[in-house]
């Protein structure tokens, strides 16, 4: 593995966001991969408490000093709550990508869903191997 970490309790996507299950619901962020590879996080922008996504949909996004990424939803579901201390303080994504610098909860629609995503395990020989 690299400098980055990424805990074993969540599930990742091959577009670099994580999902932490909490029931039918989850949280989605950015993974500490992800936010080296951008650098300097400046800006992030995030939907709407209600709006509802397909999985791979976009749903937001992030810019660096270095380039701008959408963001995509790991699982199908419907924004619950919007991290905006994140938005008004993008630069958490770099120095906190778990823990404050969350980004949005969902509801899920199809919590099978989740078992597409990666484990650690995967995770980590997927970025090993770019």
């Amino acid at each position: 593995m690299g400098k980055w970490k990424a805990p074993a309790d969540l599930k990742y996507s091959k577009t670099d966001e994580w999902l932490r299950v909490e029931g039918d619901s989850g949280v989605i962020g950015v993974s500490d991969y992800a936010q080296d590879q951008l650098n300097d996080v400046v800006f992030l922008e995030l939907p709407e408490v209600g709006a509802k996504f397909e999985r791979d949909a976009v749903f937001g996004v992030v810019e660096s000093v270095k380039a701008a990424s959408d963001l995509h939803m790991p699982v199908a579901g419907t924004i619950t709550e919007v991290n905006h201390s994140a938005e008004d303080d993008p630069e958490t994504v770099n120095t906190d990508p778990y823990g404050v610098a969350w980004l949005v909860k969902v509801k899920l629609d199809n919590p099978p869903q989740v078992d597409d995503l990666m484990d650690v395990a995967a995770y980590e020989e997927y970025c090993e191997g770019r």
